[in-house]
């Protein structure tokens, strides 16, 4: 199932964009999904990731209190408050295996545990 992230755009710093990800085509609910972004020069790095089913949220230490993770049965979404410059990038929805919880922030922290990309959307933030 392609993923498909949308909502980016270029916004102010200090400003707010809610990103999406349908993913109502995935098999299972057995799963994590996720964000991760890239920025110019940069590797791709965990923004925040979920367990699609059952309870448990990690949050990248960058984005803790501006980002907010949530999904529906047939969405993941990516609400990013008081955006930084630093936060540009093209970001990424991702599906990875499900995980114990304990698991949930070595997976979101190391894109080579999530198998399935969507293509990307790009965030700017500058004035």
């Amino acid at each position: 199932v392609q993923l498909q992230a949308s909502g980016g755009g270029l916004v102010q710093p200090g400003g707010s964009l809610r990103l999406s990800c349908v993913t109502s085509g995935l098999p299972s609910n057995r799963v994590t999904i996720g964000w991760f972004r890239q920025a110019p020069g940069k590797e791709r790095e965990g923004v925040a990731c979920i367990r699609r089913s059952e309870s448990g949220i990690f949050y990248a230490e960058s984005v803790k209190g501006r980002f907010t993770i949530s999904r529906d049965k047939d969405t993941l979404y990516l609400q990013m408050n008081s955006l930084k410059p630093d936060d540009t990038a093209v970001y990424y929805c991702a599906q990875g295996p499900r995980v114990i919880l304990s698991e949930l922030s070595s997976q979101c922290s190391n894109d080579h545990r999530m198998y399935n990309w969507g293509k990307g959307t790009q965030v700017t933030v500058s004035s």
